[in-house]
């Protein structure tokens, strides 16, 4: 590991000063994805700027039932939150799904936005990554690609984004608030990117992955009012029981009325280098039928613009049944 500095801040315009003044530092929340990437060596950061005691650490309700989630929130805190579990449930069960109880007690919401990819290519230094190599190339691609994405890939990098939490965030229209230090004469300045802007398309820069200025610091994240919010869940499939970045994982919540679907919600994980918004299939359900079959065409009408490598083509199947099953389970709920 190179050798690095460390700073601790406990305020917000200290922090994005800090980082302004050093291009080569890096804010330090839990550490959790970070440390181990500088031991690796794919990061190798001059100094830390460690941002764990910045008053960042609440959630508060917004005007007409949101929430305001704080940067600093560990995972721990989020999943526990009773107004999380009320009115986010599928939010609370992504980040219990995530990680161990030691890991949720360290890691933050700021940082979990902003953890790389789990690609082997990615995390070797020996092998070539576009992502931490740019022009080095892509091996996935026709190597061990059986986790890679169906969605918004290129030749130039099929990584997933690993993120459990970020599932539930973009199902719900997720804004992340941040500050840089760019403002008249240096001052801080606000700023915020729908999640869905807040990612990058792979294309053929997979190494610029968020829209970000540079030495922007997360302050939080809000989730707007969503009724439907309150009838979610999160499921995961992973390839072994205990702990495990997930082969494939859904974020769904469902409103039905005499028997129609008035509003839906959906999100893949595992599937794409961001958590991937299924629009196309909410469109499908919304107004149709609560059923298995409308369920199943919903979640067909998604996959049908997936791109499916050698290895990772059984994530179309997977992917359709989880929707069918977390879909109808959600409706059984309902019905009772």
């Amino acid at each position: 590991m190179r050798e690095f500095g460390y700073q601790k801040v406990l305020d917000v315009p200290d922090a994005v000063a800090a980082l302004g003044a050093d291009p080569d530092a890096r804010f330090l929340g839990g550490g959790t994805n970070l440390v181990d990437l500088m031991k690796s060596g794919v990061e190798r950061p001059a100094r830390l700027v460690d941002v764990r005691d910045l008053p960042l650490d609440r959630i508060e309700p917004t005007p007409g039932g949101g929430l305001r989630i704080g940067a600093t929130v560990t995972n721990s805190d989020l999943a526990a939150h009773p107004d999380v579990r009320r009115r986010y449930p599928a939010l609370a069960q992504a980040v219990l799904a995530g990680a161990s109880g030691q890991l949720r007690n360290m890691a933050t919401v700021g940082g979990n936005l902003l953890q790389r990819t789990r690609c082997g290519y990615f995390t070797d230094v020996t092998k070539a990554c576009n992502k931490r190599n740019p022009g080095s190339g892509c091996p996935a691609v026709e190597g061990e690609h059986r986790n890679a994405a169906l969605f918004g890939a290129s030749r130039h990098c099929v990584a997933v984004h690993p993120s459990d939490m970020g599932v539930a965030l973009a199902a719900f229209d997720a804004v992340v608030h941040y500050e840089t230090a760019d403002g008249p004469g240096g001052t801080p300045r606000e700023g915020e990117l729908a999640l869905d802007a807040f990612y990058l398309p792979v294309g053929d820069t997979p190494h610029l992955e968020t829209a970000l200025p540079p030495g922007a610091l997360i302050t939080g994240v809000t989730l707007p009012p969503a009724p439907v919010a309150a009838h979610s869940r999160y499921r995961k499939v992973r390839e072994r029981a205990s702990y495990a970045f997930a082969i494939g994982s859904l974020t769904a919540a469902l409103d039905v009325e005499d028997g129609i679907v008035r509003d839906a919600r959906l999100a893949f994980g595992a599937v794409a280098s961001r958590p991937w918004r299924a629009r196309a299939a909410e469109r499908a359900l919304i107004g149709g039928p609560a059923d298995g079959d409308a369920y199943a065409a919903a979640a067909d009408a998604e996959l049908a613009a997936a791109e499916t490598l050698r290895d990772n083509a059984y994530k179309v199947p997977l992917m359709r049944n989880l929707v069918v099953a977390q879909l109808t389970e959600l409706e059984q709920e309902a019905r009772r």
